[in-house]
């Protein structure tokens, strides 16, 4: 599992989060919903150890995250992230791109590596554009490029950060489906998202995030149908009345 336990983390003097307090099981997906600013996304880098924290701890199958003891580069290929953006290498193809951390960081043979590649990419419905550069793909197939790039390292946990918000809405679809099959499969996942609908529809447990703190958490139902929080009601009001391209364009 990955727990959270008392997380604080502050850029300058500027306090993001105060004091975080969750627990992941495995097998859940818990989508973390919340205004922008409300520290979603620097949560998710911080359970990958790619932001520091200030206090408190965040222990991935009882291993400290932050200990500087810790092997942070073994510890991250048990915790995948997909960003909102593709971050794909240009140059490279599909197959490559998904090759590359198999083969550079997890010491894989070259054929190890590209077959490992081609499963994940068959795996999210890419497997007829493995020799297709990024430019020649779609958004939503771009980022389906992203979640088996992170797929190839084999990890134990899934992190989404908002990966359908640069998305024409005809896209998110295909990429919400192929996380949909993740969680079919068992993966453990953490996903930032402001798709209230998504979160209804997947999640196990919905984590209101408000201010840099965990304002209400439990099942979809209890949370976004029937929130007891004044600041959680308020927010969902705000999303409803958004346009839909308002809301896949916001930034956590």
């Amino acid at each position: 599992m990955i727990r959270i336990s008392n997380v604080r983390k502050a850029f300058g003097s500027v306090v993001v989060l105060k004091g975080i307090d969750l627990t992941i099981e495995k097998g859940e997906l818990v989508c973390l919903i919340g205004a922008s600013g409300s520290g979603k996304s620097t949560l998710l880098q911080c359970i990958n150890g790619l932001e520091p924290i200030q206090g408190g701890e965040i222990l991935v199958d009882g291993i400290s995250v932050h200990d500087p003891k810790t092997d942070i580069n073994k510890l991250r290929q048990k915790v995948g992230i997909v960003f909102q953006q593709y971050n794909a290498f240009p140059h490279l193809t599909a197959l490559e791109n998904v090759a590359l951390a198999p083969r550079v960081v997890a010491k894989r043979s070259r054929k190890e590596a590209r077959e490992l590649a081609r499963k994940h990419l068959e795996h999210v419905g890419l497997g007829d554009k493995s020799d297709n550069l990024p430019s020649q793909l779609s958004g939503g197939q771009q980022q389906r490029l992203a979640i088996a790039r992170a797929l190839a390292m084999e990890p134990s946990y899934m992190l989404f950060d908002e990966v359908t918000s640069a998305l024409d809405p005809e896209l998110v679809g295909e990429v919400l489906e192929a996380m949909r099959l993740l969680k079919s499969e068992g993966m453990t996942m953490v996903v930032v998202t402001h798709d209230i609908n998504f979160a209804r529809e997947s999640a196990d447990r919905v984590a209101f995030l408000h201010q840099g703190q965990v304002c209400e958490i439990g099942t979809a139902e209890e949370v976004i149908d029937n929130p007891q929080k004044e600041q959680t009601q308020k927010f969902l009001r705000r999303e409803k009345r958004k346009p839909l391209e308002v809301v896949r364009s916001s930034v956590a």
